[in-house]
């Protein structure tokens, strides 16, 4: 087993169906030109009111639930806008893996891109897991198991589906660029016996680039 094998600690519940990637990440946050300092805006107007002071009942707010790497959502979780930085932000705030029963779709594929870890649980075993996390025993402590694709708990075991390809970037720690690159001399075979039976298409673009550019600079008679 690896760190990349389990992500284990405290669950932190946010039962809240259709939690869109605005409320993650608010679109004051989106000014910079990187992706630095993101956390700070992470859920932020859940977690400060409107005047910058700190909800002490919201969850994350609360000192047993500080720097939990796990989060408990409810359907729908990362629904709305396609803003990547939801998942950047969420993984600066130190969350490793969010546990739900469905999420946004292009939410899912920025998390899996950026190795945040997703598992899609069913419903019933997302209306256990918040009541064990509702017990007076709370925080819960939840161990998501990516090998084995299993989220572990107290109270049983929940399964949960991860497609080849998104299992093996996450395991290995790439994104989909890196995970093309994996197939780099298959590709360039792939393109070389295509140029070979297809010679006219090689460098198509450059070609028709270069004949424009020597056509205006040819002068007018």
């Amino acid at each position: 087993m690896n760190d990349k094998t389990i992500i284990e600690g405290i669950a932190a519940p946010l039962p809240i169906a259709n939690l869109d990637t605005d409320q993650i990440m608010p679109k004051q946050f989106l000014r910079g030109i990187d992706k630095a300092g993101l956390a700070r805006g992470v859920l932020h107007d859940l977690r400060f009111d409107g005047a910058g002071q700190p909800r002490h009942d919201f969850v994350l707010q609360q000192p047993a639930y500080a720097g939990a790497p796990i989060l408990l959502g409810g359907a729908n979780f990362g629904c709305g806008s396609s803003r990547e930085h939801a998942v950047w932000g969420l993984l600066q705030f130190g969350v490793r893996a969010i546990i739900a029963s469905s999420f946004g779709e292009i939410f899912y594929s920025n998390a899996m891109n950026n190795g945040l870890m997703l598992a899609t649980v069913p419903e019933a075993d997302m209306q256990r897991l918040f009541a064990e996390a509702a017990a007076p025993a709370a925080p819960m402590q939840v161990r998501v198991d990516v090998d084995q694709l299993q989220v572990v708990s107290a109270t049983g075991t929940a399964a949960f589906t991860l497609s080849e390809r998104h299992r093996h970037m996450f395991m290995e720690g790439l994104d989909m660029l890196g995970a093309s690159l994996v197939h780099l001399q298959a590709i360039q075979a792939f393109a070389q016996r295509w140029q070979g039976t297809h010679p006219w298409l090689k460098d198509v673009a450059r070609t028709a680039r270069t004949r424009i550019d020597q056509a205006g600079a040819t002068p007018a008679r």
